[in-house]
């Protein structure tokens, strides 16, 4: 039986530099009218896939029974074989699995047990906002957005501040790169020197305990067994990667997307809007993580499509969260947006731990501007990143003024 295509209309998802060149939102709008699951041919080597555009059908498929994460949840892994951390990293765990491993890590990124790191992210944001207003131009992307993460999640670990400079440039190249021709085997690289570098430190941690969070998943036990060195190193590489990538790309999002938009930025300046608001509007409108990958483990029929067991389904956030039957005016940036329930921390069973912690930081760094920034202008050229999964900008040549 041949699958539904969108023929020669239908863009390379699989190729990082679609996403730079191309107007996607426009290629989404037709997608999610005219064929809202659609089969993706195989390119070159790399075997085909299901693409999911609308909202209803994205959002009922993250809780689905018959998709499994643990081949690996995103295009850049599945399609070239099993995802090696299946079954012990939890972005790639199924139940039962799932579950208690799940209960364990979240322990950790509870409100109650983040309210002294979250006090530490305000004062971090408004130090850095401080620091750079009035100093001419700078890049945001390196002076503010990168460190207001990267230093939280990292105190989260108790990672010593000298390592963290290497975390930060591996992260930066595990998921996505600033070539558009950039060598797969650079990402591959890069991830794996974060997950040996959390081997040494779980290992370390297992025999000398601290009160961090690492610490906590060394020495707790799961289903009655303490996890192995591997299964900590990974779960660590999911922390470090989620807890600075979807903040930092949305933080850079954030400062371009208001001054685009300066009758937005007045509204938040005078307290028109709330910052909260405005935090979803910003997750909304930057949609980090573009798209997540499932695989079927058993027939099933999507949006009238019958899809096969063992076939490749992505779940595209970004055309979700830009739905004209959820969203009224998708492409318009309104921080009082309501209701405004987006998909980019995901649904159901893998909805993203982090999400407390990514709207804490968010909500920081919108206030420090509100609070302490008069002008925002562009000095250049932004320079996007290149990735199938985040969405975003590596470089934001920015400068500030006060009040």
């Amino acid at each position: 039986m041949s699958r539904p295509t969108l023929g020669a209309r239908c863009l390379d998802l699989t190729d990082p530099a679609t996403f730079v060149d191309n107007d996607v939102h426009a290629f989404w709008r037709e997608v999610r009218a005219e064929r809202p699951v659609f089969w993706h041919e195989p390119t070159g080597d790399v075997p085909g896939f299901w693409a999911v555009a609308r909202y209803a059908d994205v959002q009922a498929l993250y809780h689905h029974e018959a998709l499994s994460s643990e081949r690996g949840n995103i295009l850049d892994v599945v399609l070239r074989g099993d995802d090696s951390a299946g079954g012990s990293m939890l972005a790639v765990t199924d139940d039962p699995r799932h579950r208690p491993l799940r209960n364990l890590i979240w322990s950790a990124f509870t409100p109650r047990v983040l309210g002294e790191v979250v006090e530490k992210v305000r004062r971090r944001a408004a130090e850095l906002v401080g620091g750079v207003t009035g100093a001419g131009t700078f890049d945001f992307a390196v002076e503010v957005a990168e460190q207001i993460p990267m230093h939280t999640i990292c105190d989260l670990l108790s990672i010593p501040h000298a390592d963290r400079a290497d975390l930060l440039r591996w992260n930066k190249m595990a998921l996505s790169s600033v070539h558009a021709d950039s060598d797969e085997l650079d990402a591959l690289s890069a991830r794996n020197e974060i997950v040996l570098y959390f081997m040494e430190l779980a290992q370390e941690r297992r025999d000398a305990p601290g009160d961090d969070v690492v610490s906590m998943l060394a020495t707790a036990r799961v289903e009655g067994r303490l996890l192995t060195v591997e299964e900590l190193a990974v779960n660590c590489y999911s922390l470090i990667l989620g807890g600075d990538e979807t903040s930092r790309v949305s933080a850079i999002c954030a400062v371009l997307a208001l001054i685009d938009n300066p009758g937005q930025w007045r509204a938040l300046r005078a307290g028109e809007v709330a910052v909260e608001s405005a935090v979803e509007e910003v997750l909304r409108w930057a949609t980090p993580g573009i798209h997540l990958a499932r695989t079927a483990v058993r027939d099933l029929e999507i949006g009238g499509r019958q899809v096969r067991a063992g076939d490749i389904v992505t779940l595209w956030n970004v055309s979700a969260n830009n739905d004209e039957s959820v969203f009224d005016e998708p492409r318009r940036f309104l921080l009082s947006r309501s209701p405004n329930k987006h998909l980019s921390f995901g649904h159901g069973p893998h909805y993203c731990l982090g999400a407390f912690l990514a709207r804490a930081e968010l909500k920081a760094l919108l206030s420090a501007l509100a609070g302490g920034v008069a002008r925002m202008e562009l000095r250049g050229t932004p320079r996007p990143i290149y990735s199938t999964f985040l969405n975003g900008f590596e470089s934001l040549p920015v400068s500030f003024g006060g009040r």
